[in-house]
C-alpha cells in the first residue's frame, strides 16, 4: 500500500470520527465502529484476507489486556470508596482546607503533587480527583474548568514522576536514561506547568458562583450521610506505601479494596456479601436527599468502565488493523527522509504522536510508533536520545486525555461525567506542552544533541549533517 493511498484512508478516517463524535455530537463507539467496518472492507477490496485482518485486531486488541483489567478494578475501587466515606471525607476536609478564591489553581496543585508520588493519572483522576471535583461543583464552578484542572495536575505528575509507565517507556523506546530524561523534559513542562497554574488562578478567581452556605450544606449531607472521619485517609496513605515500595498497579489497587472492605463491614457492621458484590458490580447510589450530592456520589463500579472498556477494545482494534498493514508507516516514510532541521523534525514527530492519538485512540502507541518511526532521523542530524524521548512525551502521552475515542479521554469524561469536548479548552497542561515543545526545537534552547553542543548554524541542514558527522 502507497503514501497517498495511506494518507487518504488516514484522512476518511479521521473525518468520519470528527464529523461523527464532533459534528453530530455521537458517542465516539459508533463512528469507530463505523470506520472499523469501511476499513475491512475496502481491504478486502484490495484482496487482503480475512486471517491477516484478524491478526491485526487480536494484535491491537492483546496490548490492552492489562489496562482493561485496571480499569475494571478502579471501578470497584471508587465505589467502595464512596460508601467506605473516603471521598466523602476528603470533600469535608477540603471545603474546610480549600479557599473558593483560589479552589481551581489548588486543585491542579495538589493532583499534580498525588500524580507525581504515585505515577498514575488515572489513578490520580478516579480517586483523589474524585473529590475536588464535587467540591466545585458545590461552589457553582465551571465542571469543566474543575475538571481540566484535575486532568491537568494528574498528566503533570504521570508525566514527571519516576513511577510512571508512559514515562518509563518514552525513556526506553528513545534509548536515554530514566533520570537524564525526567531532567531534560523540565525544559518544556515547567514553563507549561507556570503557564497552566497562571491560567487556573486568572479563571479560578473571576469565578463569583462561589456560596459559603452551598458549602455548608453539603458538608452537613456528607456528615450526616456517610462515615466521615480521620480514618478515611489510611487508603491514601497505602497507595502512597504501594507506590514507594514500587508494587505494581494491580496488586495496589487490589490492596486499597480489600483495606476499603474492612472500613466497610467495621462502619457498617450487618452489610450483607450480597450488598457488597452488587456494589462492586453495579457501583454505588447515593440516597441523601439532596440531588446534587446524590448525582456526584452516585458512581463507580465494574458496569461503569464498560463503555470506556469497549471503546478501548475498538479503538485498539482499528489501531491494529492500520499497524499490521502499514498504513501509518507508509504514510510518515516520506516525510521523515525529508527532515532535516530540528525544528521541522521535533514539530513533525509532535504531529505524527498527535496523529496516532487521533488514528489509533492508545497513549502507548502514541509513543512507541512515533518513537520508533523517527529514532534515526533524530540520530541523523545529531539530536540526543534525550530530545527524542522528551518530544515523544510532550505530543504523545499527555494528549490522549484530549481525544473523545482516546483510551485516556474517555475513560476521565466517564470518569468525572464531563464530555472530553467540554473539558478540552481547559487542559492547558495537555495544550501547551507540544507548544513548548516545537518552540525549544526552534530556538535551540534546552534541545539535547549528541555531543552536548548545538550546532552553529541551525538553519542550514547541511551545516547540521557536517556537525552532526564530525
Amino acid at each position: 500500500m502507497g503514501f497517498n493511498e495511506s494518507v487518504s484512508i488516514l484522512i476518511i478516517m479521521l473525518v468520519i470520527l470528527g464529523v461523527g463524535v464532533i459534528g453530530l455530537g455521537l458517542s465516539p463507539q459508533v463512528p469507530v465502529l463505523t470506520v472499523i467496518g469501511l476499513l475491512m472492507a475496502w481491504l478486502a477490496f484490495r484482496k487482503v484476507s480475512w486471517k491477516e485482518i484478524t491478526a491485526g485486531i487480536t494484535e491491537g486488541i492483546s496490548t490492552a489486556i492489562v489496562p482493561i483489567f485496571i480499569f475494571l478494578l478502579i471501578g470497584s475501587l471508587i465505589a467502595v470508596w464512596i460508601k467506605a466515606g473516603i471521598i466523602p471525607s476528603l470533600m469535608v476536609l477540603g471545603f474546610h482546607l480549600i479557599s473558593a478564591q483560589f479552589f481551581v489553581p489548588s486543585v491542579f496543585l495538589v493532583c499534580s503533587l498525588v500524580g507525581l508520588a504515585i505515577g498514575s493519572g488515572f489513578t490520580t483522576v478516579s480517586t483523589v480527583g474524585l473529590a475536588p471535583f464535587g467540591m466545585g461543583t458545590t461552589l457553582g464552578i465551571n465542571p469543566a474548568l474543575t475538571a481540566g484542572a484535575i486532568i491537568s495536575g494528574a498528566v503533570f505528575g504521570d508525566k514527571m514522576s519516576p513511577l510512571s509507565d508512559s514515562t518509563n517507556l518514552a525513556s526506553a523506546v528513545a534509548g536515554s536514561d530514566l533520570f537524564a530524561h525526567i531532567k531534560n523534559m523540565m525544559w518544556t513542562t515547567i514553563p507549561a506547568f507556570l503557564v497552566s497554574l497562571i491560567l487556573f488562578a486568572v479563571l479560578g478567581f473571576t469565578n463569583k458562583g462561589a456560596s459559603v452556605n452551598s458549602i455548608a450544606k453539603t458538608s452537613a449531607v456528607l456528615t450526616s450521610n456517610f462515615s466521615v472521619s480521620w480514618w478515611a485517609a489510611l487508603p491514601i496513605i497505602l497507595m502512597f506505601v504501594c507506590a514507594w515500595r514500587k508494587l505494581p498497579a494491580i496488586p495496589t489497587l487490589f490492596l486499597n479494596i480489600l483495606v476499603s472492605i474492612v472500613m466497610i463491614f467495621v462502619e457498617t457492621p450487618g452489610f450483607a456479601i450480597k450488598k457488597l458484590a452488587t456494589l462492586i458490580e453495579s457501583g454505588f447510589v447515593a440516597h441523601t436527599g439532596n440531588k446534587a450530592v446524590d448525582a456526584l456520589l452516585s458512581r463507580g463500579g465494574i458496569a461503569s468502565m464498560m463503555g470506556t472498556v469497549s471503546l478501548i477494545i475498538m479503538t485498539l482494534a482499528l489501531g491494529g488493523i492500520l499497524m499490521h498493514e502499514g498504513i501509518i508507516e507508509n504514510a510518515m516514510k516520506p516525510l521523515i527522509d525529508r527532515l532535516k532541521q530540528p525544528g521541522r523534525l521535533i514539530t513533525t514527530t509532535i504531529f505524527a504522536g498527535i496523529g496516532v492519538n487521533l488514528f489509533v485512540g492508545e497513549q502507548y502507541l502514541s509513543v512507541i510508533l512515533p518513537g520508533n518511526a523517527f529514532r534515526s532521523a533524530f540520530k541523523r542530524i545529531g539530536l540526543s536520545p534525550l530530545a527524542l524521548s522528551r518530544v515523544l512525551e510532550d505530543g504523545g502521552s499527555v494528549i490522549n486525555y484530549l481525544i473523545p475515542w482516546g483510551v485516556a479521554g474517555s475513560f476521565v469524561a466517564s470518569t468525572l461525567g464531563v464530555p472530553v469536548l467540554h473539558f478540552l479548552p481547559f487542559t492547558f497542561f495537555s495544550l501547551l506542552s507540544p507548544v513548548f515543545s516545537i518552540l525549544s526545537g526552534f530556538t535551540g534552547v534546552g534541545l539535547k544533541w549528541q555531543d552536548s553542543k548545538a550546532p552553529e548554524a541551525d538553519n542550514n541542514s547541511s551545516s547540521i549533517l557536517n556537525t552532526s558527522a564530525e
